[in-house]
């Protein structure tokens, strides 16, 4: 689900990139990390409530994880709403401050207001990929997201190459694709169904929705934090290579949300084993999760380094073939930034092992440390030491470091948890 969600949300940008031309490219790239913190509560939600509800249902008590599964949609949609509106009047002063000139401005309005529209329907994607696993139905939710990521391509061709519509047609395909991933569970959950989980009569519990906020915080806090971050690297790249440098940085982001996709999506598929076993105090079957997915993410890590080291120059092509000083410094960068990839896995399952375990502070702070700290500190630090190639090996700096520390705290917590 999670490398699908990933692949169209990369057509958007290929499609941009190809048929609109390189400065709305880059005014996409630009305002994306904005769009990515309101969506990202719909993680924060889908995980930490995944975690709590997996916990209650190891523990034998059905109809309370009923109870605070219907709640925490409820919870997600009166959210969505808020954004929203809160999104659409930030749009243009958020745009200004992200550092749009007076070229890229009006294309980040436009793109960044419809897309926002959609947050509500956004949030319900990615909550509902947590929760389609945690009801044992991984298969249903894989097909639900291959109908809204088919919607997206499809449209994407129809609304940007036939209709002529530009960033415009970008930012409608890819809401009407969060429309279909939102909506088609909802449905699901909302008639009888053979899953574990239904929608149930419920009220709204202020403990139980902290609780969940809580547990997912580490997964809300990396997508702040990576917006955030991307962000300054924006700024950072407009400093030294201007609208180049956000696109080429643009093209690498997308890339590697295929590639960490893999990574994400592991985390996130076998959180309700592991809650559902610690709810259950299977500290065999932990032990056994623990190791495979350490094996299992090192290998992973190992194999997409590889790969993207193969794929820099058809990819590079593919995105800015067009421009070949673009080009040029795109597959430069790319290369330096996939060797990251060879430790990213082991950070990014840390987080999620610590919020399977309904520990939302060590998750929470694993996260802070690998999505903000680590990116903060290299990427201003090391352009001083390497001038603009310190931007790219700030990225690879910056997982090797939460490589060590993801290390460190499994080593610290192995006994009270009993994985190891």
């Amino acid at each position: 689900m999670m490398v699908v969600t990933s692949v169209y949300v990369v057509v958007d940008g290929l499609f941009v990139s190809n048929f609109v031309g390189k400065t709305p490219f880059a005014a996409l790239i630009l305002i994306s990390p904005f769009i990515m913190i309101l969506g990202g509560m719909g993680f924060m939600i889908g995980t930490g409530g995944t975690a709590l509800v997996s916990k209650v249902m190891g523990e034998n008590d059905e109809e309370r994880a009923k109870r605070y599964f219907t709640m925490l949609i409820i919870f997600a949609v009166i959210l969505g709403l808020v954004l929203t509106a809160a999104g659409i009047g930030l749009m243009r002063p958020m745009a200004r401050l992200l550092g749009a000139d007076d070229d890229m401005i009006e294309y980040c309005v436009l793109y960044g207001r419809i897309c926002v529209s959609f947050c509500t329907f956004y949030m319900l994607q990615n909550i509902f990929q947590s929760f389609l696993a945690a009801a044992g139905k991984p298969k249903l939710g894989l097909i639900v997201t291959l109908i809204a990521g088919g919607a997206n391509a499809a449209l994407d061709a129809v609304f940007i190459v036939a209709f002529k519509w530009g960033i415009a047609g970008a930012a409608a395909a890819t809401g009407i694709g969060q429309v279909l991933g939102g909506v088609i569970p909802l449905i699901y959950f909302a008639r009888k169904n053979g899953s574990l989980l239904k929608f149930t009569k419920t009220k709204i519990e202020i403990k139980p929705i902290l609780k969940a906020c809580a547990n997912g915080s580490s997964e809300f806090l990396t997508n702040v934090a990576s917006s955030v971050v991307g962000m300054l690297y924006n700024l950072q790249l407009m400093k030294f290579l201007g609208e180049d440098g956000v696109s080429a940085y643009g093209v690498l982001m997308y890339v590697s949300f295929i590639f960490i996709a893999i990574e994400i999506g592991y985390s996130i598929g076998c959180a309700p084993i592991i809650g559902y076993n610690y709810g259950a105090e299977n500290h065999a079957e932990l032990k056994n999760m623990f190791k495979k997915s350490m094996i299992i993410m090192c290998a992973t890590g190992v194999a997409l380094s590889a790969l993207a080291q193969a794929l820099a120059i058809p990819l590079a092509m593919l995105f800015v073939g067009y421009d070949k000083a673009l080009y040029e410094l795109t597959v430069y960068a790319f290369r330096i930034f996939s060797f990251g990839f060879i430790f990213s896995g082991v950070g990014i399952f840390s987080s999620g092992f610590f919020t399977a375990l309904n520990n939302g502070f060590i998750s929470a702070l694993l996260s802070f440390m690998r999505s903000l700290v680590f990116q903060v500190a290299f990427v201003f630090a090391m352009p001083a030491i390497l001038d603009v190639d310190g931007i790219w090996y700030a990225m690879l700096a910056t997982e090797i470091c939460a490589f060590i520390t993801a290390v460190t705290v499994f080593i610290i917590f192995r006994k009270k948890y009993h994985y190891a």
